[in-house]
């Protein structure tokens, strides 16, 4: 009968969302959920919620930074299978690569496709400009793809991201059909994903309660988990501990007698990665979008979509809602909400030159709420890997969980 401990008021943690006083929902990040991700649609088939995911169209859509209001597309038919749609997709879009780019691309690709996980796994230690490089990638291949896919999977730019990481989500959208379809949640994730799951836990005879912080970690003489302390002075004990705090508040919460372990001193490396999500409604709905999560291609913007006709929950006929991942956000992190719209909307005025002006002499900003995570997932920096601790710790009846694990 599992205790689930949230330290805050509201369930999620990275999924978080909050409700303002007019009613509409703000979150901690813009959540996509991939085709690749096998573990989270049997959560969702569990729970009998699946038809809650919001299937798109099997594309990827990029803002064209050179012609500003216009998007190219890879378009994965449905009638191949993998990898042939995935090469289709690729082959169809001329606006981005030139055929030389993308015959150089692909044979660089070649190792990876060829060589499996072993050969992924080796290209932990190499940048994705240090890998184009040594692959003979043209850098245009860099600027148009990869600049958008580093900053929408871990938020940072290709001359910092492992390159396995890359790897990985190309394999795995490359060897499985539905790899990149992507869905959106229905509604807020709080409720529509997180009550579920508090429902199940409850169902069972356990229980969830709500801002329940960690203190300390407590041990036996032994050096194993005697008991959780909490802020508020309770203390939890159990038959087994699993912790899914973020790899930075657990090394907060590593006990002294556990810090020469080797299992935890490797989490030294591992450091969570800032970001910001930005949503602004707008008055007048703004037509140069579509039902999908679009690349922005922007300096200081990963991916966008307006939510107003992506999310049903969030659905408005007549205003738009843009929200808006804000990143690499390392040098923002510290800033104004205030610079940070401003800093979004002389960046929108390119994505929407016809309706959108910086000085809001076009579309007029309602309102925005601006969510920062200074800590969120782990920063994939090359030779991570390495540092990422098995589920299953050294200690008996011990467990971590997390984006890092």
């Amino acid at each position: 009968k599992p205790i689930l401990l949230e330290a805050r008021d509201v369930l999620g943690g990275k999924l978080a969302a909050w409700k303002d006083e007019d009613g509409d929902w703000y979150e901690t990040g813009l959540h996509i959920f991939f085709g690749a991700y096998p573990n989270v649609q049997n959560l969702f088939a569990e729970l009998g919620i699946s038809d809650r995911l919001q299937w798109k169209e099997h594309s990827m859509i990029f803002a064209m930074p050179n012609k500003p209001g216009e998007y190219s597309r890879f378009d994965f038919p449905e009638t191949l299978p993998a990898p042939l749609n995935g090469v289709w997709a690729i082959l169809k879009n001329n606006e981005m690569l030139t055929w030389p780019e993308k015959v150089k691309f692909a044979i660089g690709l070649l190792p990876a496709m060829l060589g499996g996980q072993a050969y992924v796994e080796a290209q932990d230690g190499l940048t994705v400009s240090e890998w184009m490089e040594k692959q003979g990638v043209p850098d245009r291949v860099n600027d148009e793809v990869f600049i958008a896919m580093s900053k929408a999977l871990n938020f940072i730019n290709p001359d910092e991201l492992s390159m396995q990481c890359i790897l990985i989500a190309l394999n795995r959208f490359l060897q499985e059909t539905h790899g990149s379809k992507m869905a959106f949640l229905d509604g807020n994730p709080p409720e529509r994903l997180c009550m579920p799951i508090v429902n199940h836990i409850q169902s069972l005879g356990g229980e969830v309660r709500l801002n329940s912080r960690i203190q300390k970690i407590e041990l036996n003489p032994d050096g194993t988990v005697k008991h959780f302390a909490l802020t508020d002075g309770t203390q939890i004990t159990g038959d087994a501990y699993v912790c899914a705090a973020p790899v930075d508040i657990f090394k907060l919460l590593v006990p002294q007698e556990w810090r020469e372990i080797s299992y935890f001193k490797r989490l030294d490396k591992l450091v969570g990665v800032p970001v910001i999500n930005v949503h602004i409604w707008f008055d007048r709905k703004l037509k140069n979008t579509y039902d999908h999560l679009l690349f922005s291609r922007s300096s200081l913007l990963s991916v966008y979509a307006d939510m107003s006709l992506a999310c049903k929950e969030y659905y408005d006929p007549n205003r738009s809602m843009l929200e808006l991942v804000f990143a690499p956000a390392e040098e923002w992190i510290g800033r104004s909400d205030t610079e940070i719209i401003e800093a979004t909307m002389l960046e929108l005025a390119k994505l929407f030159p016809d309706e959108i002006a910086a000085d809001q002499s076009k579309a007029k900003i309602l309102k925005y709420h601006v969510v920062k995570t200074p800590r969120s997932v782990y920063k994939t920096v090359p030779n991570c890997e390495p540092c990422r601790p098995m589920q299953r710790s050294p200690i008996e009846g011990f467990y971590l969980a997390g984006d890092y694990t």
